[in-house]
């Protein structure tokens, strides 16, 4: 397993530390901060009934923001329903990652310049799409790669097969992140596959494969970084297993972890927390204080009691809006409903 800092804080790999200025650690630090306060407000508001399907994040702040911090602005980010943190970081403005929470359409509306598709709720589906990305970008030769993500369970699918597949024969410009947290919602990954890594699976389509410390920033940003050198350098696609996770439940919509986790087992993983070693480090450089934590966090929970009020007011959707943009050209029966949505609303 590819690690760079261990869980106490010390490097223990100098020769793959990533080449990152002391502004850029303490950034990524400021992000990963963000991100956990971001969490607690988002499971706290959804308590509240002022949000929708919500999939926690805790736990995953190094291999979902690190791996995005070595990505440019021009890469394409295609996510799971767990990776909305990835596409705050790409640009998707805090307000429109709520309204996606909510189910609104405008959720799902990537601005201008925010290279992403929205979240896919279909497991495993994003990688057949992230093969198909790369490959476009490889025909307009953009120097770019198309970056996907899922979790151990998504290795289960079919369509993370044919992704890693397809971009392999292809040798499209993609990076596919496995996200193992052991745990597909209830189900261990020992029970999914005999495999000894889910890394390996990569042998089979051609294509690079590494195993990291997902819990490690520097880490997940350095093999990131690699990945997507290659990448461009038409070196071809590369599945990158990052051995990470998930404090909380699997989503908010009733999932109870302590009936399949230990205490023992969270209380092991808590140790390895990625704010708590990268944190531990970036103090013995000096670089980091409480001060600047606490600066973090309050910038967050104004921002986000800023997006969730934009995100209440905002207008609510119409039935119409809905089906109009399900499709270019609405078949016959999408046009009937649409005629008779339309005629309820102007009354």
């Amino acid at each position: 397993m590819f690690q760079v800092l261990n869980e106490d804080g010390e490097i223990v790999n100098k020769e793959d530390m990533p080449d990152l200025s002391d502004g850029e650690l303490k950034e990524l630090m400021r992000r990963m901060v963000y991100t956990r306060v971001l969490d607690q407000r988002s499971i706290a508001l959804n308590r509240q009934g002022r949000l929708g399907f919500y999939a926690p994040t805790a736990g995953q702040e190094a291999s979902q923001i690190a791996s995005q911090f070595a990505l440019e602005k021009d890469d394409f980010i295609l996510p799971g329903y767990r990776d909305v943190p990835q596409l705050i970081w790409h640009g998707l403005p805090l307000y429109q990652a709520f309204l996606f929470s909510k189910g609104h359409y405008h959720g799902n509306q990537m601005p201008e310049g925010v290279n992403a598709l929205s979240p896919q709720i279909i497991i495993g589906a994003q990688y057949v799409q992230a093969a198909g990305v790369a490959l476009g970008m490889k025909l307009r030769k953009k120097k770019a790669v198309a970056v996907t993500y899922t979790g151990d369970g998504g290795t289960s699918q079919g369509d993370f097969y044919e992704g890693i597949n397809f971009a392999g024969a292809y040798n499209a410009p993609a990076i596919f992140f496995v996200q193992n947290n052991f745990f597909a919602i209830s189900v261990p990954v020992e029970k999914q596959t005999k495999a000894k890594t889910l890394a390996q699976k990569a042998v089979a389509a051609g294509i690079e494969g590494f195993q990291v410390d997902g819990m490690d920033p520097l880490a997940m940003y350095a093999i990131t970084k690699h990945a997507r050198d290659r990448a461009i350098a038409g070196e071809g696609p590369a599945l990158i297993e990052a051995i990470t996770y998930r404090y909380g439940p699997h989503t908010m919509a009733g999932d109870d972890p302590t009936r399949y986790r230990t205490k023992e087992l969270d209380t092991e993983w808590e140790k390895k927390d990625p704010l708590v070693r990268f944190r531990t480090y970036l103090e013995k450089k000096k670089l980091w204080s409480k001060e600047d934590e606490d600066k973090v966090i309050e910038e967050a929970k104004e921002d986000i009691k800023e997006a969730i009020k934009k995100a209440d007011g905002y207008p609510k959707q119409k039935v119409t809006e809905l089906i109009g943009h399900m499709f270019e050209e609405l078949p016959y029966n999408l046009q009937e409903q649409m005629k008779e949505y339309k005629e309820k609303e102007s009354k």
